[in-house]
């Protein structure tokens, strides 16, 4: 099984969402970003990592949310969601095809990654997380 993480980052009543590129697994489909856990890695070490290296910015991990398990045709996933904050730095697309802040009610205009869908489905509203 795979594991990891993905970022759920608010900013006052929004949160963001990233399209993933062409050529890569899911192509075009919205996710939070993320990454693979690597060996020696805690999850909060790897999303602040991941966070860096496709956005640009300085995460602050503020807890755990939740953890979503997907099978994919190809592969598992353990997926690891945590609420967080920019703390520095300005967002810059490095990896995606696009960024961007929703509300929870615009969650229907967006086709997200099957994992990244399930969690949404078993949430009970984004506004709510604190």
């Amino acid at each position: 099984m795979l594991e990891v993480t993905a970022a759920i980052i608010r900013k006052d009543d929004r949160f963001l969402i990233c399209q993933r590129p062409e050529g890569k697994s899911c192509a075009y489909l919205w996710e939070f970003p993320g990454g693979k856990i690597e060996p020696g890695e805690t999850g909060e070490t790897c999303i602040i990592r991941e966070c860096s290296e496709e956005l640009g910015v300085t995460i602050r991990v503020l807890g755990k949310y939740t953890d979503v398990v997907y099978d994919y045709p190809d592969r598992s996933v353990h997926l690891h969601f945590y609420l967080a904050e920019i703390h520095a730095g300005e967002l810059s697309r490095k990896e995606h095809n696009a960024l961007t802040w929703i509300r929870s009610e615009d969650i229907p205009r967006f086709s997200f990654c099957p994992a990244d869908a399930k969690m949404l489905r078993q949430m009970d509203n984004l506004q709510a997380m604190k």
